[in-house]
């Protein structure tokens, strides 16, 4: 399987797959294309070290109908311990170029921008005035280092509803338990959007968080703490070319659960407040610097201290509304000391999962709406999950009900056509219909929730049988269960959503194939689960 830099090809025209999982060898063809901009980016003090200074890969994200974010990090030493990739300190410039072929031939955009260690040599380009509903190709130049390609694209103009998209989501990548097969096979599918739903990281240090099946690969470095342990961390992560395969393969939209910061935090409520961490904000301010850093993200995203704005709507023409929320930042803490509990509390109608300011934003994207498929991509489970002794979850939607009618209440009061929930963290596939009543099964089904499973989080996992699962029996409006590792590929079109659950056999070796475990549909203006056919 290639990977990031093999000079594999021979081919006049290689598919834009072999280019995009090949990496660097076709820019590195075509390097004459680039323009000098300044001395700096080649000479004097601000040059770059003699080694591969792209060593974390290219990214793309946020796309609108004119404009799109491109990424980069240099990092030649990516796990130096002060987190700045074995940079120099001192600024450097990177060029970039955008063009309408992999080859470089058509080149409309290009320019140069300046980096240095107060960004951790991140780099965020902003790319205007682009054609709607394009597919544009990009890459990065550093002194004598051209960068591997990676495809992007526009978003459709507004109004637009064209002939469909296909957008893959996924979650829980944590490097220990295993090799990111999942996001290689995400990138083979060639999906127009990704989204990452959390946990793209985890903060543990080495052998602090086994799986059932073992650690395969060991984290560098404490606890992330600093904002020097979450660089590193983070390029620990990136340095894997199965994920750079996957951010190279089409823009993406990202938002962050617990572990970009700590496992269940709350607000200013760290994971277990019994112990005293009097610097937690100082931590969390640390964990979205670097988040930001490491994420194609816009300027508007950048962090403030503590805190970081990362709700926001992107539009795919009318065919679809993305809405991405942040289910950790404004919450109330967990109810009952958090867990698996039945709990009075969680009925609280004044608990908030996603603070009031977000609620009434969301609500507004629901009655503006006109678009035929309306998304939430968010973190934690939303439909009810009740155990056998009727526990329910304090960290999900389940532990702020209140939270979660209003919500469901407000894209049915807004006429919303198509609300859809995306999901992540749970570390397991789910398939679920929103229920006006959970405690009526033959209540209306009000929406749909699909969950996906972990990339790596938990070791292997296993196979289930639907029909005997527990849970499914348990909550009648699940209608799908897995426990193995992967990621969800949908298909959107005027009239369905199709949902195929992918999923590979063991991520305690590389080169798992994949496969799809089952698919669902759902229609347009029907709210529910269909299962039809894996393709």
């Amino acid at each position: 399987m290639p990977v990031s830099g093999e000079n594999n090809h021979s081919s006049a025209h290689p598919s834009r797959r072999h280019v995009l999982l090949g990496g660097a060898a076709l820019g590195a063809a075509a390097v004459s294309t680039l323009s000098p901009v300044t001395a700096a980016a080649s000479t004097g003090p601000g040059r770059p070290p003699k080694g591969d200074v792209f060593t974390l890969g290219v990214a793309s994200g946020e796309p609108e109908a004119h404009s799109v974010v491109l990424w980069t990090r240099l990092a030649p030493r990516p796990m130096a311990e002060d987190g700045l990739g074995g940079m120099s300190g001192r600024p450097v410039t990177v060029q970039w170029e955008l063009a309408h072929d992999e080859r470089f031939r058509h080149v409309v955009r290009r320019g140069h921008q300046r980096t240095g260690a107060d960004a951790g040599y991140a780099v965020h380009v902003e790319v205007a005035g682009l054609a709607p509903g394009h597919e544009y190709f990009y890459r990065f130049r550093c002194g004598r280092h051209l960068s591997p390609a990676g495809r992007t694209r526009t978003t459709p103009a507004p109004g637009t509803l064209g002939a469909g998209m296909v957008m893959a989501f996924a979650s829980c990548s944590q490097y220990e338990h295993g090799y990111f097969t999942a996001y290689r096979h995400l990138a083979g599918d060639e999906p127009d959007l990704v989204l990452h739903l959390g946990d793209y990281i985890y903060e543990y240090t080495r052998d602090s968080y086994v799986s059932p099946d073992g650690n395969v690969r060991d984290h560098r470095g404490p606890e992330t703490e600093t904002l020097a342990n979450y660089r590193q961390r983070y390029a620990q992560y990136r340095a894997d070319t199965d994920l750079q395969a996957a951010h190279a393969v089409a823009p993406w939209l990202v938002v962050p659960d617990d572990h970009e910061v700590d496992n269940n935090w709350a607000a200013d409520v760290y994971e277990k407040p019994h112990i005293p961490q009097p610097d937690f904000l100082r931590r969390r301010a640390a964990a979205f610097r670097a988040y930001y850093e490491n994420m194609p993200l816009r300027r508007r995203n950048r962090p403030q201290g503590p805190d970081i704005r990362l709700y926001r709507t992107v539009s795919w023409g009318s065919l679809a509304n993305f809405h991405m929320l942040d289910t950790r930042q404004y919450r109330d803490d967990q109810a009952c000391d958090d867990g698996w509990k039945v709990c009075e509390d969680a009925a609280d109608p004044a608990r908030t999962l996603t603070g009031d300011e977000q609620e009434a934003w969301l609500l507004e994207r629901f009655r503006r709406s006109r678009a035929r498929w309306d998304l939430l991509g968010q973190q934690v489970f939303f439909a009810r999950r009740m155990n056998a002794s009727g526990a329910t979850s304090m960290d999900a939607w389940d532990g702020y009900r209140g939270s979660r009618e209003r919500i469901s209440e407000g894209w049915l009061a807004a006429g919303v056509r198509n609300p859809v929930v995306l999901t992540g963290d749970v570390h397991t596939h789910w398939a679920n219909e929103l229920k006006a009543n959970y405690a009526d099964p033959d209540s209306d089904v009000i929406g749909t929730e699909l969950v996906t499973s972990s990339i790596t989080s938990g070791g292997n996992g296993t196979d289930s049988d639907p029909g005997e699962d527990p849970n499914l029996r348990r909550n009648p409006h699940i209608k799908f269960f897995n426990a193995q590792r992967g990621y969800v590929r949908t298909r959107l079109t005027r009239d369905e959503l199709r949902a195929d659950f992918r999923v590979v056999d063991y991520v305690t070796e590389p080169g798992a194939p994949v496969r799809t475990r089952a698919s669902f549909s759902v229609a347009d203006r029907h709210p529910g689960l269909t299962e039809v056919l894996p393709r």
